[in-house]
């Protein structure tokens, strides 16, 4: 959709500019207390499954255990990285993720490629519209519903887009944020690993 382009490009710009200050500030904090590099990047599967690099501050630190295999993640977590995450400004880097065109500013979130091959070939259709920074699901319980649910929400959005609904989605997005809804999956500082198909 050329119209959802247009404003993917023309917020995610203004909020760069608008935010550049948050963004400066949240970068220099990450290299001063977890050190570097300030941006995590993970490589996640995009439209149709094509894979890109997602962009995040980093919120844990790099610690392994005696065999070399990071620790979990609730132990690589720092203070500052809780903070970021309380108020999602780890997701900031993503703005431009958003401008390069590999996200949208609403769509089913980006997830690891080694889930491609277990989903449901229902679940798969959330790939067929591009992923976004937040969506239907992260507007209606984010990290603290299952995946069975999550995926059903991202379906429903492939089903049901329009500009109109991005709209709600971004208003309903910002009102998550500042009350810091839904952050962490009981149990897990963020979801657990999706493991396998589910119908």
């Amino acid at each position: 959709m050329k119209m959802k382009r247009a404003m993917d490009l023309m917020v995610s710009i203004v909020a760069v500019i608008i935010l550049s200050p948050i963004i400066l500030a949240s970068a220099v904090i990450v290299r001063l207390t977890i050190g570097k590099p300030v941006i995590f990047k993970q490589t996640r599967a995009g439209l149709h499954g094509k894979p890109f690099q997602i962009y995040k501050f980093r919120t844990m630190t790099q610690q392994t255990d005696d065999q070399g295999n990071l620790l979990p993640d609730h132990l690589r977590l720092t203070r500052t990285g809780k903070w970021l995450r309380k108020l999602s400004l780890d997701e900031l880097p993503q703005l431009f993720n958003v401008i390069k065109g590999d996200l949208s500013l609403v769509g089913p979130r980006p997830l690891l490629m080694e889930y491609l091959d277990r989903y449901t070939p229902e679940q798969a259709r959330r790939h067929e519209v591009k992923p976004g920074i937040t969506g239907w699901a992260q507007v209606n319980g984010r990290n603290a519903i299952s995946w069975e649910e999550k995926f059903k929400m991202d379906v429903w959005y492939v089903d049901h887009q329009s500009i109109w609904l991005d709209l709600k989605i971004l208003f309903l997005t910002i009102k998550k944020v500042l009350t810091f809804e839904g952050i962490s999956a009981e149990g897990h500082v963020t979801m657990p690993e999706f493991k396998g198909r589910s119908t």
